[in-house]
């Protein structure tokens, strides 16, 4: 492991511009950008085993973060699971002239109810869910 460590700290830094600041491998950003994703990983501890401010880190995870989401490159991991909010019916019994009902519960307790929305208004409501950030702070 210290061996990695040691090889990417050495690969990061690729030259210095005229006022001082560093200039990095952007391979060598991603992988350690992947690492600091891992669950259980301290970003500050990883940026100060590789020589880099904490703040820097965050600052390329947020970036990366965004790109991945803008570009639909957001790609599950297998350490960490795909985001998911159960989506429960509220009544099986509807006429065809009945909006569709919906209801979902949230990790954090909140519970919303769509049931007076048209197909259309429900499918841009449900499209414009998903492209929220999703937190990875709350817990399951």
């Amino acid at each position: 492991m210290t061996e990695q460590i040691t090889e990417l700290k050495e690969r990061l830094v690729v030259g210095s511009k005229r006022d001082g600041r560093n200039c990095y491998d952007p391979q060598a950003k991603r992988e350690l950008i992947e690492a600091s994703l891992q669950p259980g990983v301290s970003v500050a501890k990883l940026a100060l085993t590789h020589g880099i401010n904490a703040n820097l880190l965050r600052k390329w995870i947020g970036k990366h973060q965004c790109q991945s989401m803008a570009g639909g490159l957001r790609r599950p991991s297998a350490a960490m699971p795909a985001p998911f909010i159960p989506v429960v019916p509220v009544s099986t019994q509807r006429t065809p002239t009945t909006p569709p009902e919906l209801a979902a519960r949230l990790p954090n307790g909140v519970r919303l109810e769509w049931s007076s929305l048209s197909p259309d208004q429900l499918a841009r409501v449900l499209q414009l869910l998903s492209a929220l950030p999703c937190s990875d702070s709350i817990p399951g």
